[in-house]
């Protein structure tokens, strides 16, 4: 066996909490070459790179995927924020198991298949990770009322603001995962307002990171950084630029591979591929592409998908050009509906369950049945 010895570069996991607006996403968006995966539109007023917002579960795992196998398209993953990405899993979850909610499950089954969900996602972004690109979670941070077992009394701490119901299950998760776990708040001092000390007011208000535990909230890092330190990406500058590895230094805006054969949808005149480097960079040239079955729905494509569909069918139906018929196609093969029956008329269970949920599966299928429909025109 061969032993390694010394440090290992590689990219950094970083987890980023706080009470909402102090500022996590710009401290993010200060990381080397930012692409942000914005699961709930707080980056909106933000000049940053983003993915389209993901409105299932499948489209959040697919756009990780994407950025594994595309390093060349950012230095720095962020998904912001992971409470909302958590609600995406338990409804998957839900929806895969034709529940309604969590708690329909019985016997606390519900919580093992998310924490096993989301233990999944997050050994997808270690697969980031190891491609080279550092990842950074932000979540919000909330106040609960906590009691030691070997303490009389309870007191405030901070933590996590992950699903009430599932954060025993996944926040401990990802404060196992991160490498650096900061906690970032309001440092307010209080002041006697009288001469007998009796009042006091609030003053301050001063933004500072804690990277180090402490009775009132989690956090941790194995850089050596002091206890509190101001709120700037300053402060941990030096170990995520040192540890850039060999594969984040290729060009920043490096293309994808390139595209497979196109599909029988032949987009309009107008319709152009846009490539992921689009969104961050305007002036650079842009070069077409030809779509192909893997590739997203080109702008000003004559590919079309009715609207009253629900939105995260859409997005999935779009992004590999998949058409409603050929989604019939398969569901009649499974026997589930005729395949006269339109997608409207399925049951809203099936679509979040199945059609959504299993999506790999289905778009599988749909592949072997294009295949078998692609014959030479010589053997008829």
């Amino acid at each position: 066996m061969e032993i390694i010895k010394g440090k290992i570069k590689r990219a950094k996991k970083v987890v980023v909490y706080g009470p909402e607006g102090i500022g996590k996403s710009t401290f993010a968006s200060r990381f080397p070459d930012p692409l942000f995966i914005d699961t709930e539109g707080s980056t909106n007023d933000m000049d940053v790179a983003r993915l389209p917002r993901p409105t299932s579960w499948t489209r959040l795992l697919e756009e990780i995927e994407y950025v594994e196998k595309n390093p060349g398209v950012c230095k720095t993953l962020v998904i912001d924020t992971i409470d909302w990405a958590e609600q995406l899993c338990v409804e998957h979850v839900c929806a895969k198991h034709n529940k309604s909610g969590i708690e329909d499950f019985g016997y606390g089954n519900g919580y093992v298949y998310t924490k096993e969900e989301f233990g999944r996602f997050l050994n997808r972004l270690t697969d980031v990770i190891e491609a080279g690109i550092h990842v950074v979670l932000t979540a919000h941070a909330q106040l609960r009322k906590f009691e030691q077992p070997d303490e009389m009394g309870a007191y405030d701490r901070w933590e996590l603001k992950l699903g009430k119901k599932t954060q025993s299950q996944t926040s401990p998760l990802v404060k196992e995962w991160a490498d650096m776990l900061l906690f970032c708040n309001y440092k307010t001092y209080s002041v006697a307002v009288d001469d007998k000390g009796k009042k006091h007011k609030a003053q301050g208000g001063k933004r500072v990171m804690y990277t180090c535990h402490h009775p009132c909230w989690d956090a941790k890092n194995r850089y050596g950084l002091p206890d509190e330190c101001e709120f700037d990406y300053g402060v941990i500058a030096g170990i995520i630029e040192q540890t850039t590895s060999e594969a984040q230094q290729k060009p920043t805006h490096e293309a994808p591979p390139a595209p497979k054969a196109p599909e029988p949808v032949t987009p309009s005149a107008e319709g152009k591929q846009m490539d992921l480097n689009d969104l961050k960079t305007e002036n650079q040239p842009k070069e077409e592409v030809t779509p192909s079955q893997d590739a997203p729905v080109p702008k000003g494509s004559v590919f079309h998908v009715d609207e009253r569909l629900p939105k995260a069918l859409r997005d999935l139906m779009e992004d590999k050009l998949v058409s409603e018929e050929e989604i019939q196609a398969v569901v009649a093969g499974k026997g589930y509906y005729p395949q006269t029956t339109p997608i409207l008329n399925y049951d809203p269970d099936f679509i979040s369950g199945v059609l959504v949920g299993a999506w790999p599966q289905v778009y599988a299928m749909i592949k072997k049945l294009r295949d078998e429909y692609e014959v030479p025109f010589d053997e008829k």
